[in-house]
């Protein structure tokens, strides 16, 4: 299994660089994407995005919707990457186009690359529920692929939310912290949660999972989180 999890928030020019930098290094000599724009509403528009922003590192991406047989299209793909936007909406359309089986068949049994940014990447874990979307879509559970044996939380960062009222002053808002909300999911399960910074990453394979990019935090049920430095293989924090 192979599989490039980022958190997303590729704003700047140097998380640009990393993000077209590991995605080459994840693809490799590969020449065609399956690109999967689901998340989004407007699919055309999500691929041509991607290019005009040069996120597609240099290779075909080839969005799904494009296909009159999607599940063809990802038996036939040489790689494939998931794309940010509503987890539930991308979930919903993965398990009721069928598409779900398939991509884990490829990416588990084929061994063809898999790439998840944001919500492609919440869909990599084995359920969806530690997204930070809101449900604008039913789908039949929150089960996902499972490529991997633990849970991400996308975008996270730690403390509280200050925001800038329209005066340009700041207020603290007082709703629950990313840490509140990670506390009540291992309230009712157990599996390890990665807090993934923007702009970081997720090297997987079936051995090791190598952290990119930013400092991340690590939730375990019943257990003080611990913070992890870039470089570090998480395996042993995760098992």
């Amino acid at each position: 299994m192979r599989a490039l999890l980022g958190s997303g928030g590729i704003r700047t020019d140097e998380r640009k660089a990393l993000y077209i930098d590991e995605t080459r290094r994840h693809f490799g000599e590969v020449n065609q994407v399956l690109f999967i724009p689901w998340a989004l509403d407007n699919h055309d528009a999500y691929v041509s995005l991607m290019n005009e922003r040069g996120l597609d590192a240099g290779y075909e991406l080839v969005g799904i919707h494009t296909f009159d047989d999607p599940i063809a299209a990802i038996k036939n793909a040489e790689a494939i990457s998931v794309g940010g936007g509503n987890t539930f909406r991308l979930t919903w359309e993965l398990q009721r186009s069928g598409a779900m089986n398939i991509i884990r068949s490829r990416v588990l049994d084929d061994g063809i690359p898999y790439m998840g940014v944001s919500a492609g990447t919440n869909v990599a874990c084995p359920t969806m529920q530690t997204t930070n979307d809101m449900p604008i879509a039913r789908p039949e559970s929150f089960a996902t692929l499972g490529l991997v044996h633990f849970q991400v939380n996308a975008h996270y960062f730690g403390g509280s939310t200050w925001v800038r009222l329209e005066d340009g002053t700041f207020a603290e808002h007082f709703g629950e912290t990313r840490n509140d909300r990670l506390r009540e999911y291992h309230e009712l399960n157990d599996i390890p949660v990665v807090g993934l910074r923007e702009g970081s990453f997720l090297r997987c394979d079936d051995s090791s999972v190598e952290l990119i990019g930013s400092a991340a935090r690590i939730f375990r049920s019943g257990e003080d989180a611990v913070e992890v430095d870039p470089g570090t293989d998480l395996v042993a924090f995760l098992d």
